[in-house]
């Protein structure tokens, strides 16, 4: 029988962060939506604030791209999601250490799959975040 924790979709946001549940296809599929919902005006809002947004943008770009395997697609879309959720471990608006939980979560996910990150996902992020930054 197969192990209901295993299939079935993500039913709290905790359940969803669960890095053991990172590649069952409901929660990669929650994680792509809370994504692609969060994530831009998030960067928007505090790229200016955080020293990590070149890696974090780099990790997007490298989820969002067909040559990357499935599995470190999942894992990137969790780490991402955690960045773009408003509550987490240490609250974002919390002045100096809001953004230490989001930076540990892209750095080790970035160590676990720096085989993934190419120079064009960096090179899109640098480029990205120009264009943000031009926009302010």
């Amino acid at each position: 029988m197969a192990d209901k924790a295993n299939t079935e979709g993500p039913t709290t946001v905790e359940e969803a962060l669960d890095p053991s549940r990172a590649l069952v296809p409901a929660v990669v599929r929650m994680n792509e939506t809370r994504v692609a919902r969060g994530f831009w005006p998030k960067l928007a809002r505090t790229a200016a604030k955080i020293p990590f947004a070149r890696e974090v943008v780099s990790v997007w770009y490298c989820a969002r791209d067909p040559a990357t395997p499935t599995a470190a697609k999942g894992m990137m879309l969790a780490a991402l999601a955690y960045f773009v959720l408003p509550t987490d471990a240490i609250p974002d608006v919390l002045a100096g250490v809001g953004f230490t939980d989001d930076a540990a979560v892209i750095a080790g996910i970035m160590a676990l799959l720096q085989a993934n990150l190419k120079d064009r996902h960096r090179q899109a992020a640098q480029t990205a975040l120009d264009r943000l930054n031009a926009d302010d």
